[in-house]
């Protein structure tokens, strides 16, 4: 009994309106903790400690916390989102983004096919889930955004957040140009014949452009007519009119889209959420009736064991999955701060990670179907050439009559042509075989699946197996429009919010905030469509992104598991929510993920430094498409971009250490750290509390 109510006058502190944290650091902290999280009248957090690891004592230790501690609501100039529907399709619209449609289907390709699908839906649940879970929780816990969650969680870290930010920042200024590229082809599919199907004329000549007819019309009018696009990185230009228009709009959209906060962006993500899920399916229904799909899928499913003993397939399968999720990102603790703490976010986060691995799928799917087609298609364009060209050996008289193709042949090449090759005489075949190309089903699919570099290059010339193709290119540019629409709005929550969070008197200029970030965010753009424009949208998605994501997730986990500590983060959560969590989360948080996290790092950052950095480029001379190797001032570009964007780690960090080591006394906010011992009594709480208690505003210069 004694024991109980030692256990009871340190778990909580006797004044309404202080706070006991309990700090996994010796050391006085002058924390920066929000005023709304501190603030509060009776709002309190728990002070189970972080080293209490035994699953015995789990009862005991949360009757002694008021479960009304952690339910506590937000201040009431906090917006919530209208119904739990519009916080799922935010979270869901965030994660499915246009790397979905292309890159899954073409790293599943080139990466093993089914072992690819093994080791990612495998990492999925293993590392992806539990940290979606931790960033929703966090965020849904802190109700902050990814500067003040982490400030809450450890100051040590408290720069993750920025970098969180700024990485939003820097994703969305080239982010929005992948969008607005989608819209410039949305805007030219509602033309027949569609512009890319054919090579354009010369002016004032019936002859096609010398330019496209050595290339195909696809690749020549992604370059040429979307991009207006230089040889090489080095050229510069003025940005492109078409484009920055195109820009313009997208940044208008999302403005529209934000300018209410959750208001207005939940009623948008019915749309941009719903749609393409509905567009996807009927994509995937058209494509699985073409002729070919299911060589296309065999393909798929053929899996090569090689593939998951390879370091290389399984570091690109999980980037894949942070870059496709968007870990890091502080998107998803963004969105999740606007739910009140009682949700469930234990199954949103297996929800959301379903959900986009359900349409990864359906993308992989309709992808390798239409590809089938595809090289089916090329097959027997192959068929039919050889065929042409025995003809013409016949009639010069180098082959004789008798091995002439029957002309059914040229209606149905799949089937007619192996049949008459394989009847003919031995000798025919070795006088034959010099003369005809190489068909070959299997080596067709994968020139189609290498085919180009650029994913607007290929949905365009997938496009092009159906009929009735303008319609369907409507379709696909909406359904692609859609998704950037929705990725937009989850990054820019993951801007607007910690600013709001971090300047309170923002909350209540929300249009103004939301329209002056646009405006700043449009001018930005304009850098990437200049003429040279997607060959720096290359240089960050490729080769900037994964190290600052990966850095921000590993921090994120160490800090959870191991400084706040994730017994006590897990007993916040049961508390919080009113229902048991599996303890497997704390096991994977502590141990599994930090591990694959860690490696994964280690593995990119010898990755980029080993291998050269190259671009995808377009040379006019011979109208095609080129390797080059960036030059060595973009390489110092990219080394300044990643430094610059980790840099607010190690500076919070420095700034923490100097406020603890260099304590002063001049205390800005209306909060003041009192440093104390705990009770005696409690063995299971050696480290002290820090006791934050509501004051005046103290100057010692006044005094």
């Amino acid at each position: 009994m004694e024991g109980q109510d030692e256990k009871s006058q340190t778990s909580r502190p006797s004044d309404s309106k202080s706070l006991t944290i309990t700090s996994s650091t010796p050391q006085l902290l002058k924390s920066e903790l929000p005023t709304e999280e501190l603030m509060g009248k009776g709002q309190k957090l728990d002070t189970l400690s972080p080293n209490i690891w035994s699953d015995e004592d789990n009862d005991e230790i949360l009757e002694t916390t008021d479960s009304d501690e952690l339910k506590d609501k937000a201040p009431p100039d906090r917006p919530y989102w209208a119904n739990k529907i519009e916080y799922l399709l935010a979270q869901v619209g965030f994660s499915v983004g246009l790397s979905t449609i292309w890159r899954f289907p073409y790293l599943c390709f080139h990466n093993g096919g089914g072992s690819f699908l093994i080791i990612y839906i495998l990492m999925l649940f293993l590392i992806g889930v539990p940290l979606l879970f931790l960033e929703m929780a966090a965020g849904q816990r802190m109700r902050q955004g990814s500067i003040g969650v982490w400030k809450v969680i450890s100051p040590w870290i408290g720069g993750v957040g920025y970098t969180s930010f700024m990485v939003c920042c820097i994703v969305g200024l080239y982010y929005s140009v992948l969008m607005a590229w989608s819209l410039f082809y949305l805007v030219q599919s509602f033309q027949s014949p569609l512009p890319w199907s054919v090579c354009p004329l010369l002016r004032n000549s019936s002859t096609y452009d010398p330019e496209c007819v050595r290339t195909t019309s696809t690749t020549y009018f992604w370059y040429q007519n979307v991009l207006k696009a230089t040889d090489k990185i080095e050229m510069g230009g003025l940005p492109v009119k078409h484009l920055s228009v195109s820009v313009f709009v997208t940044w208008l959209i999302i403005c529209i889209s934000m300018i209410r906060g959750p208001k207005s962006s939940g009623k948008m993500l019915y749309v941009s959420v719903i749609l393409p899920y509905f567009i996807l399916l009927c994509l995937l229904i058209r494509s699985l009736t073409l002729e070919g799909a299911k060589f296309g899928l065999d393909s798929l499913l053929a899996a090569q064991v090689p593939a998951l003993y390879s370091v290389e397939v399984w570091r690109r399968t999980g980037n894949q999955i942070f870059l496709s999720m968007g870990h890091g990102f502080g998107s998803f603790i963004a969105i999740s701060s606007y739910i009140p703490r009682s949700n469930n976010c234990v199954m949103d986060a297996f929800a959301v990670a379903l959900l986009n691995l359900v349409a990864s799928l359906t993308a992989m799917v309709f992808v390798f179907a239409t590809m089938g087609h595809l090289a089916t298609k090329n097959n027997n364009k192959c068929y039919v050439k050889n065929a042409k060209t025995v003809m013409n050996l016949i009639v010069t008289g180098v082959l004789p009559p008798e091995v002439q193709p029957p002309d059914s042949l040229y209606y149905e090449p799949s089937s007619i042509y192996p049949k008459w090759f394989k009847n003919l005489p031995e000798q025919m075949k070795s006088m034959i075989l010099p003369h005809l190309s190489n068909c070959n089903l299997s080596e067709q699919l994968k020139e189609v699946m290498e085919g180009p570099g650029v994913a607007f290059v290929a949905i365009t010339d997938t496009i092009s197996v159906f009929s009735g193709s303008t319609l369907w290119a409507i379709v696909i540019f909406v359904l692609l429009a859609n998704l950037g629409l929705s990725t937009m709005i989850g990054i820019m929550q993951g801007i607007i919010t910690p600013l709001q969070d971090t300047f309170a008197s923002l909350r209540k200029q929300t249009k103004l905030l939301t329209v002056g970030i646009c405006v700043l965010m449009f001018l930005g753009s304009l850098i990437f469509v200049r003429p040279s424009g997607s060959y720096y949208v290359n240089l960050l998605d490729d080769y900037w992104a994964s190290l600052p994501l990966l850095l921000i997730v590993i921090l994120e986990n160490v800090a959870m598991a191991w400084i706040y500590g994730a017994r006590r983060f897990l007993a916040d959560l049961i508390i919080m929510l009113g229902r048991p969590i599996s303890p497997i989360f704390r096991w994977l948080w502590c141990f599994l993920s930090p591990f694959v996290l860690l490696v994964l790092f280690v593995n990119t950052l010898i990755h980029l430094c080993r291998k050269n950095i190259t671009y995808l480029a377009w040379d006019s001379s011979i109208s095609n498409e080129v390797i080059r190797t960036y030059p060595s001032w973009a390489k110092v570009l990219l080394i300044i971009s990643i430094v610059i964007t980790i840099l607010p780690i190690p500076a919070y960090f420095l700034y923490t250490l100097i406020d603890v080591a260099f304590p002063v006394s001049v205390i800005h906010s209306e909060v003041t750290v009192i440093f104390k011992p705990e009770a005696k009594g409690n063995s299971l709480k050696p480290h002290p509390q820090l006791q934050v208690m509501q004051s005046q505003k103290v100057d010692k210069m006044d005094k």
